[in-house]
């Protein structure tokens, strides 16, 4: 799923990655990590920070379209137009100050996640 150009990116910027699995946990861990941010941001009325985290999380669900086969099966593809709405709803969210539409991006990430983890038990 993810391509060896983005994993290659990430370990010639010495970040030790044992897997590409790995690497995509660590970018679905860092959505659900930024979007806590964010929320903060938000409760705390400081509308810079939470652009800041919010343009964080979309510049990984980039990354993460960026990674997929679209070649192979409808995987792929399916990611690609569900990563796109999750920016969607981030821009909606900055825009608005919206913690339901930042929620509703961590359920998904989080299902995703969880559905990631499951699938590459060893």
């Amino acid at each position: 799923m993810i391509s060896n150009l983005a994993y290659n990116e990430y370990t010639q910027n010495n970040i030790s990655i044992e897997s590409k699995e790995r690497l995509i946990e660590m970018l679905y861990e860092g959505i659900l990590r930024f979007n806590y941010q964010t929320k903060k941001a938000i409760m705390a009325k400081n509308y810079e920070k939470k652009s800041y985290w919010i343009n964080r999380s979309v510049d990984i669900f980039i990354e993460l379209i960026n990674s997929l086969d679209l070649t192979e099966g409808n995987v792929g593809k399916y990611l690609n137009g569900l990563y796109l709405y999750q920016i969607e709803l981030l821009a909606s969210a900055n825009i608005d100050n919206d913690l339901k539409k930042i929620e509703t991006v961590n359920k998904v990430i989080k299902g995703l996640l969880e559905t990631w983890r499951e699938l590459n038990v060893n």
